[in-house]
């Protein structure tokens, strides 16, 4: 059904945003290139891009409310409704399902009493699924306002939640300390986050990221090796494998020593060992 048009921001409010979009949109050669960015200002208004925010985006881009309105839906970082204070969202793909992820989830809509995609009645803590938080050697992983809380139990992430309902301070694993939702919306759209210390706090990839990266560069100790088990080869000797012992992960899959008890595999020994 048609709806009627988006009710306009108050005069004070939309003044501010227009002035913070100027700044935003100055920064690119192409206006509409500031879509994105602008769409986190709106969001950090509100907590979440309202239809009043998209059509500000619009006018001050030149583009047409459908326009942003696709891009708007297409992002999951932009909220299409009111939300929490603190955005919680866990990790249900694979290696952090695998890991504890589905029974950390399971446990937080219980306790919060929400499920999917819904805010407690405080207004505190919308609780979601995150189908990858880039962060799989930190599995499993929960996410507050984007900054990471790796290796998580639903015993911890069950005490995480506590602690942002109740208000006391709560310290991401690596990142900048948690602030509200519209403050990370706000620093995601480009403006400086002018709290002490949060930007230096921010740091880098966490240390299981980089070993491969190290590895890489020499500066870690080299990767173990599997040497041959068989009794006629003296272990730690080159030889050529047979097709049988040493087939491409591409080849037809072949039984296991948790699958074949009968052929137990033997224990990995240090090259030359």
């Amino acid at each position: 059904m048609p709806q009627l048009p988006a009710p306009a921001y108050p005069d004070d409010v939309r003044a501010r945003l227009e002035t913070d979009a100027r700044e935003v949109i100055a920064r690119y050669p192409d206006s509409r290139s500031a879509l994105l960015p602008l769409l986190h200002l709106v969001q950090s208004e509100e907590g979440y891009v309202s239809r009043t925010g998209m059509a500000l985006c619009a006018e001050l881009l030149g583009l047409t409310t459908a326009e942003v309105t696709a891009v708007a839906t297409f992002y999951t970082m932009y909220r299409r409704k009111p939300s929490g204070d603190y955005q919680v969202g866990v990790c249900t793909n694979t290696l952090c399902a695998v890991m504890g992820g589905d029974a950390i989830f399971d446990r937080l809509k219980t306790h919060l009493g929400v499920g999917n995609d819904e805010t407690t009645e405080d207004g505190k803590v919308t609780l979601e699924h995150i189908e990858c938080n880039a962060a799989c050697d930190f599995a499993p992983v929960v996410m507050v306002n984007w900054e990471f809380f790796d290796n998580q139990t639903p015993e911890s992430a069950t005490k995480l939640v506590d602690d942002l309902i109740a208000g006391r301070t709560v310290e991401p694993t690596r990142g900048a300390p948690i602030c509200s939702y519209k403050e990370t919306a706000r620093i995601l759209a480009g403006f400086p986050d002018e709290r002490p210390g949060a930007v230096a706090a921010s740091g880098g990839a966490g240390h299981a990221s980089l070993a491969g990266l190290r590895l890489a560069k020499g500066e870690a100790a080299p990767g173990r090796r599997v040497v041959s088990q068989r009794r006629d080869v003296p272990a730690g000797r080159p030889h050529d494998p047979s097709p049988s012992e040493h087939l491409s992960s591409h080849d037809a899959p072949q039984q296991t020593s948790a699958s074949d008890p009968d052929h137990p595999a033997g224990p990995a020994a240090e090259e030359g060992e």
